[in-house]
């Protein structure tokens, strides 16, 4: 598991949000299928979304978690 190799899948699942199988980001990123999956399953912030029909067998989609943004400080009333 090398860490740039998380950052481009994160990147790349970033500009696709319906998903990629691991075949697609394979291609995409130019690293081997094994490499990709390896480096998706050491990934916290990446899911399984559904499960597609390719050539014959079962792919997984996978996604990325987009992390929500901090929920603001509640203010103190004033009374």
């Amino acid at each position: 598991m090398i860490k740039s190799n998380q950052t481009m899948f994160r990147h790349l699942l970033r500009l696709h949000d319906d998903g990629l199988t691991v075949a697609q980001l394979s291609q995409l990123s130019g690293k081997n299928k094994d490499a990709t999956l390896g480096s998706l399953k050491c990934m916290p912030d990446t899911y399984i979304d559904r499960w597609i029909l390719s050539h014959g067998k079962f792919a997984g989609v996978w996604c990325i978690v987009t992390p929500p943004e901090n929920c603001p400080k509640p203010e103190r009333n004033k009374k």
